[in-house]
């Protein structure tokens, strides 16, 4: 019987889960959001994506609320008349769907901080002191009467904390902002958390004013810069017409070594050096008064082409000394 209830409880369980994953999640919100002190009046709102009749609003020391509505709202509302201590901590909330046995997933936590008065406020200090340029590294020291805490270091006009720090030595932190800006300039303020209370704090401390001014620029910067900008579009245009250069210059090259490889083939047929042949016009020799023989020879150029008929001869002649008895 008991391992059949068990799976009983663990199908049921198993369905349950299933549906709490399509309900959409809800979220928790709360009013004020900061600032609430022991017996000020707080509300936790749990907003609703779907329409439902029972929320729960669950706190994180074991013990929760629940809500039946009336009528069905797309917000739940728990209020605090007069916070207590042990209101102090996280809270989240959970929906049921009206008529319907499907459940939501909790909402994001939302933490509710309580401000004790009795708590002396934290000390304060600036180095270096309130005007500095930009860039600068600033650091600001927070310190009590010796608590075990941690400190919490605020900027007037923002909603959160800008950093936590665990005290060194139980009664100090240092916070550092590293290259300030002129929207870092402004009231500057610090708060602790007892280790052994999380959720109550201090009342905020003694203020530090933070005056950032922009650093001026070296004089001649203006003109440095253009000059700079010019130097570089003059480096630009010269590499780039040297690079053309180079590239058209290339090709050229290219081309060359591509026809004369090409004249340098084995397919192509090779060149005949021009040539002279001598053919003997008259084969009777004359001779001068000297006893020198001559001999009328036509020039003739060969000539790769077949022989075309003999046109009208205009002999090109050539004299040649042939010598005759032993005389030349």
């Amino acid at each position: 019987m008991e391992p059949m209830a068990v799976a009983l409880i663990l199908g049921w369980w198993l369905v349950a889960a299933s549906r709490a994953q399509q309900v959409l999640r809800p979220s928790l919100s709360l009013h004020p959001s900061q600032g609430v002190s022991l017996g000020d009046n707080v509300t936790l709102r749990c907003h609703l994506p779907r329409l439902a009749a029972w929320v729960w609003l669950y706190h994180e020391g074991g013990w929760f609320y629940n809500k039946r509505k009336k009528k069905e709202q797309d917000v739940a509302e728990f209020s605090f008349v007069s916070t207590l201590r042990v209101h102090a901590g996280r809270y989240r909330c959970q929906y049921r769907v009206s008529e319907s046995a499907e459940v939501s997933v909790e909402s994001d936590p939302v933490e509710l901080v309580l401000t004790d008065v009795t708590y002396p406020p934290s000390s304060i200090s600036l180095h270096p002191e309130q005007h500095v340029g930009t860039g600068t590294n600033v650091t600001i020291r927070c310190w009590n009467k010796d608590y075990g805490a941690t400190f919490l270091l605020h900027k007037d006009g923002s909603s959160d904390p800008l950093q936590r720090q665990e005290s060194s030595g139980g009664d100090t932190a240092t916070f550092t902002l590293f290259g300030v800006t002129p929207a870092d300039s402004g009231t500057y303020r610090c708060s602790y958390r007892l280790w052994r209370y999380a959720f109550m704090s201090s009342p905020l401390g003694d203020s530090v004013m933070l005056e950032v001014t922009p650093t001026p620029a070296p004089p001649g910067a203006a003109g440095s810069s253009h000059g700079n900008l010019v130097v570089a579009v003059v480096g630009g245009c010269t590499a780039a017409f040297v690079f053309i250069l180079a590239l058209i210059i290339f090709f050229l090259l290219s081309a060359r070594r591509h026809r004369t490889q090409r004249d340098e083939s084995p397919g192509a047929p090779p060149k005949k050096p021009e040539a002279m042949e001598f053919q003997l016009r008259s084969p009777v020799p004359s001779s001068d008064s000297e006893g020198l023989t001559y001999l009328e020879l036509q020039a003739v150029t060969p000539s790769t082409q077949p022989p075309r008929p003999p046109t009208a001869p205009q002999p090109s002649v050539i004299y040649t000394e042939v010598a005759v008895g032993g005389r030349h």
